[in-house]
This record gives structure tokens, C-alpha cells and sequence, in this order.
């Protein structure tokens, strides 16, 4: 169940001394089975020994297993990874009385660090002639099964069995931080006839016209467009991109408008120059386009709004940086102060990053690659997609059969290493401009072509391998279809089959040629895509941004599953137009909370595994409290965007009283902090953990929060612009339902009320 563990489960009752690899500060979920067994008279099956099992050898305080089916018993506890040395037996005895009980014969069973010590045994109990119904003693067998994992409290709230019987939650304000209801509150509607009473698709209304999340769309459509090829769009009108790099003489095009032939050009790889670009300083604190002056140090102020500024120190002129807002990110706190180390520390290649996939076909390169630039744009980062297969079926057409990829073809392996060097120069070129992180996306499968990228590369920016390798048969056959169905490639394939047959002969060519990345700094995503195990391997891998990339990809997947966004129910605070606070529900509010619960019991009616996340304010948990049959997590980091000293008054008194404020706040939402308050970035940053979370999650998730907070999450799994999060229309009383899974992020949305 939790991420970054090796998860290989026992079923013998031993693990055979696996060492756990703990991540994330998980628990160790322990689950005990007892396999045939049938209920003897009032005896079942207990478990009692040392802490924290149960903390005591008395069998009057044994716990009871719970039956899982006809012969089969479970027990369930939590303990830390690195417990100490447990022993245990188990007994049978009544439910609800101490007498009489059996306890299995042998010596003590010992659990340490997740494994059960020993051989495994079967429990073997000795029936008295009262138990075996006046026959004489009889010997009764029942199989032991043991098994462990690593899980996040996340998970472990999902387990309402280890929830119930051993999860401590915290509290606040006096409410769990995680809690579970299995029944219906007193008092609320049964069947709501303030619910739905019709189709959920009754309530659908149309998503925004800008949303470009769409999963019908190939992703690699969505890349970046080339800058150095001409070629006519889908409309027949041509389109001509303009290419002059004046300090590196590499490319010169030039291209009429209305030539309707694709020319393209590019010099020979083994003459490409480093482009030098301007000059920097080595001095630690320092960093081109500055000028440089005796006795001066940047010292990074985060305004709140507005662009970033350099103070001066005591001994030091005036400072000036005329282009930060281009080469500062658009962060903050934290992840603004990393990014600028990385950008004013160490030579200039490592403040550049470019991530370069490597694997073959089928593998889930290009969906694994739009997910981490959504997730660097999302954070501030200045990041592009370039998909070389793009540049190719541009430059040489979509027609192209699978002996165009076969390695002993020389003019193919000419053609697709000149794509793949022009759509690197563009990276580059683009880099040398502000860019910071490049995803390079080809199969970049042979050695020779990685040296190639990394030649052209050198001193310019630094590069690092992203190899998904996946040995699960049924998700390469997925990603097969999936291919044929939505590639370009496959567009003018009329026979679905026929098409089938070609990529596996390209896949076939690709497999024959293959070599797995051994050289340089690498991230292996292996078995990776499912979200159930598998491991990650990286080498040679430092700095805050690249690891910030591994961990992200370590709590990744591509498993389909809804993630349910709606604000709380209208309250009073709302009626009155005051911002912040935590009042409780108006009345259009209440019912709200009544139609959300019906909606949620509707849709998720068959999702056991989904999980209901509010915030800590006392409207979001009003708005959850009739939902029942779900964990409820509260997040802080679900809390709505701090006004500071403006909380609780209107814009209208903000505009009278701090006039100054208000221009500011109007000038660049983004960027404004309130008073004592926080910012949208500020948000953002605090947000990252939720989106770990919610990328972790393979269970649908409901996120009841608030309007700023929303607009952030939802720019996250929409791909917008951070300028364009303060803008974002997140109405009350609507549910925007996001499906994340192979095929992409879909948007539908729900109007429950007006």
C-alpha cells in the first residue's frame, strides 16, 4: 500500500527477513489470518501477548479477530517500522466472556521488524470433549498467514478496521483529524428529498471554454511546437517558425509563408558549438546578466508582491536587476529560495535542467513526462515538454511503417537522430532565454544517440536520464491500443489490427537494439506505472530541484480514478461578502451539505476505498458531516488562503481603509500578501504535500475546501498558468470532477444548487 516500499507479501506466513526501505515517516500494517477455521460452539478465534498488541498475557483482555469469510479470520494492528521484538499466541475463547478459552499449543510466536521469526506453523489447539461435543479430546489445525506493509496515515485511515481498533488520531479544536462514521447522523434526512432526485448527469453543466485538459487529446500534440521546421497545421494553412541564433551560428532558417513543402535544415551535430551567452561570475552570491561591483551581495527579499528584489547590504551600493521577473522563479518561500540558489550557485549548466526519457515504446514516456511539467510549472518552475516524435511526423509525415525504425536502416537512424538533435537545439536555444527545466521525450534508447544529446548539451545545461522500464504485459498491451487509438501515427491506419501489427514490429526493432542507461546522472523508474510497487533507482542525483523531481515521481501513477473538488456549503460569511473567517453555514448552505452527501453516496456508491478531505475550518467539516461511509482526513493545508489583518472585513472596507492595499492586491493577485496574511505562491507552496498525496492516492478523492485554495488545486490537474490561478471560476454549490488514469486529466462539473 505505501510508496517507495518492496512489497512482496508472505503467504506462508514468513517474509523471508525482508528488510523494509520506510519512506515518508509510513506505519507498518500488520495483518494476521487465521484460514480454516469454522466457529467451534461460542469459541472464535483471539490474539493476545506483548505491547502493542494487546500489552499484556492476560486472556481475559485477548483481541478478537473478525471473521473475513466462512473459514477465514482476520486481525489487523499498527506499529512502527522499527518496534521492537513482539510475541503473541493465539487463543479461543467467547466473544463476550473470559471462560473458558484454548490457547494454542507451542512456544510463542515473535514478530521483529515485520517478519514472523521461526518456521512457520500451523495453530494447533487441543478441543477438550466439552468443545468437540463429548467425543474425547480432538486436535484442531488452522493455517497461519501473516502479512506486512509500509502505509501512510493516508492509507491507514482507508483501513477503517486498523482505523477503528488501533489509530490514534490528533485533534483539532477539539475534532479528529481523521475520523470515520459508518451510520447516518440523528436528525439528517434519510434518503434526502433534498437530494437528487434525478440522473447525475441532470447536473451537468459545461466545464470553462479555456480548460485544455482533455483526455481524447494525444499528449504529445501538446508539446512544444518546433521553432526550427515549417509545416502546414491541420487547417492547410502553413505555418512558419523563424529560427536566428546569432551567438552560436548553428541555425539559419528561412522559410517563405506560403511554401507548402516541410524544409528543414540542421548543421552537422559534430560541429555545434557551446553558446557562451553572457558572462558570469563564479563568485558564490552572485550570477549573470549582473553587474558586478566591488563589495556587492544579492540578498534574495520576497516582497509579497510584485517582482523579486535584491536589498543591499551595509557596505554595498545600489543594486538593480532590470530582468529578474524573467530569470527569478515564480515561487516562494522555501522553493523561491532553493531555486535561486540552484540559479546563483555552481557552473550555469546546473542551473539549466534538461530531463531526457529513455525506454521503449509502450512504456508511458510522454504521460509520465506532462505530468512532471504540469507539476514543475505548477511550483514556479519555467518548464517545456519537446517531443521528438512530434518533430519527426512534422519533418518526415505520419505514414511512416515500422521498418523506418529498424536499426539496421541507416537512413531512418540519419532522419530520427536529426530530429532528435533540432529538437535538443530548440530546448537549448529556448533555455538560453529564461527556460529552467527541458523534458526532452524520445525512446533515446542506444547509447549513441544519449552521447549525441549529451555532446550538444554540454556546458550549456545539465542532463539527466528518466528511464521507465515496465514488465507488466496487460500495461503494455493497454498502452499498445491506447497508441493506435491516439497517435498520430495511426491516424491515416484505417485497420486497427493492421496497425497493431506495425507498432509491435517497431516495438520489436526498438527491443533488439536496446541498452539500459548506465552512464551519467539517472533516474529508473522501474514497474513504476501502476502505483502497486515496483522501485525506483536513481545515480548520482544532488540538488533541491532534482530531488524534488524523484520524489515526486516516487508518489506517481497512472491508475484511474476521480478526485471530486467543491467548496463548503454558502456561509454566513458569504452572505455578508466578509473574507476569512469561520462562520458556520447559512441556510442555502445546509442545504448544500445535504445534496453533496446524496450526490457523493451516488457516485462513489461503489468506490469502498474513497476518502472525504476538508480543511479545518468549521464550515468545510459542516459541509462533510452528513457524508458517511468514508474516512474524513482534515488537512491545514486545506485552510483557506490567510488575509491576515483583513480577515473578516469586506473588499469594499479593504478599498476605504487601506486604500494602498487594495491597488497593491489589484496590481498582481498572484503575488500579493495580505498583512500578515499569505499570498496565491504562498498557498501553492503549502498545497504541494496535498498534490503528492492526491497523485499517491488510487482511490477517488472528495476535496471540500475553499475558493483560493480550489483555484490553486485545480490549476494543478488543469495546467493553467500561476498568473491566471487568482482568476480561475470556482462557484459555490459545484462539484468539479477530475479523472486522472492513462488517458490524460477529464474535467466534468456538477451544479447542485444556484
Amino acid at each position: 500500500m505505501g510508496t517507495g516500499v518492496s512489497k512482496n507479501p508472505s503467504t506462508d506466513g514468513s517474509n523471508g527477513g525482508r528488510e523494509w526501505d520506510v519512506v515518508g515517516g509510513g506505519q507498518l500494517y500488520i495483518s494476521l489470518k487465521m484460514e480454516n477455521f469454522t466457529v467451534q460452539g461460542e469459541l472464535i478465534p483471539h490474539v493476545y501477548g506483548s505491547v502493542p498488541i494487546v500489552g499484556s498475557w492476560d486472556p481475559s483482555k485477548a483481541l478478537s479477530m473478525e471473521r473475513e469469510s466462512a473459514s477465514m479470520w482476520e486481525l489487523s494492528f499498527v506499529v512502527p517500522p522499527n518496534h521492537e521484538t513482539l510475541d503473541f499466541k493465539f487463543l479461543l475463547k467467547p466473544r463476550y466472556c473470559s471462560v473458558p478459552w484454548v490457547v494454542e499449543d507451542g512456544p510463542n510466536r515473535v514478530l521483529k521488524g515485520g517478519t514472523l521469526c521461526g518456521d512457520a506453523r500451523l495453530a494447533n489447539f487441543r478441543m477438550g470433549s466439552a468443545c468437540s461435543g463429548g467425543g474425547g479430546e480432538e486436535m484442531l489445525e488452522c493455517r497461519v498467514i501473516m502479512k506486512a506493509d509500509i502505509v501512510s496515515p493516508f492509507d491507514l485511515a482507508a483501513s477503517w478496521r486498523a482505523y477503528q481498533e488501533n489509530f490514534q488520531p490528533s485533534t483539532v479544536r477539539g475534532i479528529p483529524d481523521v475520523s470515520i462514521n459508518s451510520a447516518p447522523a440523528m436528525g439528517l434526512e434519510n434518503g434526502s428529498t433534498a437530494g437528487l432526485e434525478l440522473d447525475l448527469e441532470h447536473y451537468v453543466v459545461p466545464s470553462p471554454v479555456s480548460c485544455a485538459t482533455s483526455g481524447t487529446v494525444y499528449p504529445a500534440n501538446l508539446t512544444e511546437n518546433p521553432r526550427s521546421l515549417n509545416y502546414t497545421n491541420s487547417d492547410g494553412t502553413s505555418f512558419n517558425s523563424h529560427v536566428t541564433n546569432q551567438a552560436s551560428g548553428v541555425m539559419q532558417i528561412e522559410q517563405a509563408a506560403a511554401q507548402r513543402d516541410t524544409d528543414f535544415v540542421v548543421s552537422d551535430t559534430s560541429k555545434l558549438t557551446t553558446v557562451s551567452g553572457t558572462d558570469e561570475s563564479k563568485s558564490v552570491g552572485t550570477f549573470s546578466p549582473l553587474q558586478k561591483q566591488d563589495g556587492q551581495k544579492g540578498l534574495f527579499v520576497d516582497r509579497g508582491v510584485g517582482s523579486p528584489r535584491l536589498s543591499k547590504s551595509s557596505s554595498s551600493s545600489v543594486l538593480k536587476l532590470d530582468s529578474e521577473t524573467k530569470d527569478m522563479p515564480a515561487a516562494s518561500g522555501a522553493v523561491a529560495a532553493a531555486a535561486v540558489a540552484d540559479k546563483m550557485l555552481g557552473p550555469k549548466e546546473d542551473r539549466r535542467l534538461a530531463i531526457v526519457l529513455v525506454g521503449l515504446p509502450a512504456r508511458g514516456k510522454t504521460f509520465t513526462a506532462a505530468k512532471l511539467t504540469r507539476y514543475l510549472r505548477w511550483l514556479g518552475h519555467e518548464t517545456k515538454h519537446f517531443n521528438v516524435g512530434k518533430y519527426r511526423r512534422l519533418k518526415h509525415g505520419v505514414n511512416q511503417s515500422a521498418d523506418f525504425f529498424r536499426a539496421d536502416n541507416p537512413e531512418g537512424i540519419e532522419a530520427r537522430n536529426e530530429v532528435a538533435a533540432l529538437a535538443m537545439e530548440d530546448m537549448l536555444s529556448w533555455m538560453q532565454e529564461g527556460g529552467q527545466v527541458g523534458i526532452f521525450d524520445a525512446t533515446n534508447s542506444t547509447r549513441g544517440r544519449r552521447n549525441m544529446l549529451m555532446k550538444i548539451a554540454e556546458g550549456r545545461c545539465k542532463i539527466i536520464f528518466l528511464e521507465t522500464i515496465c514488465n507488466d504485459e496487460r500495461i503494455i498491451e493497454r498502452n499498445i491500443r491506447l497508441k493506435i487509438q491516439q497517435s498520430p501515427d495511426y491516424s491515416e491506419e484505417p485497420d486497427f489490427d493492421a496497425g497493431v501489427r506495425d507498432f509491435r514490429a517497431r516495438l520489436y526493432y526498438y527491443e533488439k537494439a536496446y541498452e539500459p542507461v548506465e552512464e551519467g546522472s539517472y533516474i529508473k523508474m522501474i514497474d513504476m506505472v501502476s502505483g502497486h510497487g515496483g522501485q525506483i533507482q536513481v545515480n548520482n542525483i544532488s540538488g533541491y530541484l532534482p530531488g524534488r523531481i524523484v520524489f515526486f515521481l516516487v508518489n506517481t501513477h497512472l491508475t484511474p480514478r476521480p478526485i471530486l473538488l467543491t467548496r463548503h456549503g454558502e456561509s454566513r460569511d458569504n452572505v455578508r461578502g466578509r473574507i476569512g473567517g469561520d462562520t458556520i453555514l447559512s441556510e442555502a448552505g445546509e442545504l448544500y451539505k445535504k445534496k453533496l452527501a446524496n450526490f457523493v453516496e451516488k457516485r462513489l456508491k461503489s468506490e469502498r476505498t474513497a476518502s472525504i478531505w476538508t480543511s479545518t475550518l468549521q464550515r468545510t467539516i459542516l459541509t462533510a458531516s452528513p457524508i458517511v461511509g468514508f474516512p474524513k482526513i482534515q488537512w491545514r493545508a486545506l485552510d483557506e488562503i490567510n488575509a491576515g489583518v483583513c480577515d473578516g472585513m469586506t473588499y469594499e472596507e479593504i478599498k476605504r481603509n487601506m486604500p494602498d492595499e487594495y491597488e497593491s492586491r489589484k496590481k498582481d493577485k498572484l503575488r500579493y500578501r495580505y498583512p500578515r496574511g499569505e499570498s496565491y505562491l504562498d498557498v501553492i507552496q503549502r498545497l504541494e504535500p496535498v498534490i503528492i498525496e492526491l497523485e499517491r492516492q488510487r482511490g477517488p478523492v472528495v476535496v471540500i475546501s475553499h475558493q483560493a485554495v480550489l483555484r490553486a488545486l485545480y490549476a494543478y490537474f488543469a495546467d493553467k498558468p500561476l498568473k491566471e490561478i487568482p482568476y480561475i471560476e470556482v462557484p459555490l454549490h459545484t462539484i468539479i470532477e477530475i479523472q486522472m488514469g492513462v488517458a490524460g486529466v477529464q474535467e466534468k462539473r456538477y451544479k447542485l444548487m444556484d
